[in-house]
């Protein structure tokens, strides 16, 4: 008895890729190649190269051992837990405010974006030269009205650090902000009306229909942000440049100074101390997200 075959029954062995591959898949693989060999020489190479680095438990000792480093940590803290949190608290408030629909709010809205528009080293470096204790606007003003010098600000460790910390705030503040005007403008305008017909009060309001409806959009651009500020080297370094004294530096400036020390494998194990702070920062944001 004769078996007969078709066509779409018989393998095809030894055939090429290309012939298995439509057209557009072939040309969606030429055009990611580039971006894969810039991504492998660019991220995967300096990231392995700098783990390599920092194989080395002296390293790690000596950054131990470093004063320089617990302050940093320290600082990097206060950072996130202070900026962080203060940032996206005036940020969820500012949403409420700016999605009133009244013509001059929507000018100011314009106003209140310019910071996040700008580039961010021209807008730091001129906040820098304002209060220089010599020539800076700030204490020119108040020699005018007081006839007294004013004071060194970026002296002391403490208003440095805190004048960093406002300058994150001022600059990413308005891009959270527009992030949950966005979650503000989905909830349907029917509950704020039954709500007022009840006679709630905007507390009530705010605390049964808006935070339930933005609370989970709240809390990934909270993580979101933490993440992303772990990495803010412009806000310190352009502004204070980690001093006084090397008193407020962060983790992402600290590798920098260890750079110019020519330590490189301090500033490898720098960065590397910085992933715990980072994974767990990730690990809780893509938890949250896969739900």
């Amino acid at each position: 008895m004769a078996i007969t075959l078709s066509t779409s029954d018989q393998a095809i062995p030894g055939a090429p890729l290309a012939g298995r591959l439509s057209t557009p898949q072939v040309w969606g693989i030429v055009l990611l190649a580039p971006y894969a060999l810039v991504f492998l020489a660019f991220v995967i190479y300096p990231v392995g190269y700098g783990l390599w680095l920092a194989r080395h438990p002296s390293s790690y000792v000596a950054l131990y051992n470093d004063p320089i480093f617990a302050r940093a940590a320290i600082n990097t803290l206060v950072f996130l837990v202070i900026g962080i949190n203060f940032k996206m608290l005036v940020a969820l408030f500012l949403s409420g405010f700016f999605i009133q629909e009244r013509s001059w709010i929507r000018w100011l809205s314009v106003l209140f974006i310019l910071p996040w528009a700008v580039p961010s080293i021209p807008t730091i470096l001129s906040v820098r030269f304002m209060f220089n204790p010599e020539w800076g606007m700030v204490n020119h003003l108040i020699f005018k009205f007081t006839g007294e010098d004013g004071p060194n600000w970026l002296n002391d460790p403490t208003v440095a650090l805190t004048m960093a910390i406002m300058m994150h705030i001022w600059k990413s503040l308005p891009f959270w902000t527009l992030i949950l005007m966005t979650g503000r403008l989905a909830i349907p305008g029917d509950l704020f009306e039954a709500a007022d017909v009840d006679g709630a009060t905007w507390w009530q309001k705010f605390r049964y229909i808006t935070w339930p409806s933005v609370r989970t959009l709240y809390l990934t651009c909270t993580l979101l942000s933490m993440i992303w500020t772990l990495g803010d080297f412009n806000s310190v370094y352009l502004l204070t440049g980690g001093g006084p004294a090397d008193l407020t530096h962060v983790l992402s400036t600290l590798g920098i100074r260890y750079l110019r020390l020519d330590q490189l494998s301090l500033a490898m194990a720098s960065i590397v101390c910085a992933l715990p702070f980072v994974l767990p920062l990730m690990y809780f944001m893509m938890k949250r997200l896969s739900r």
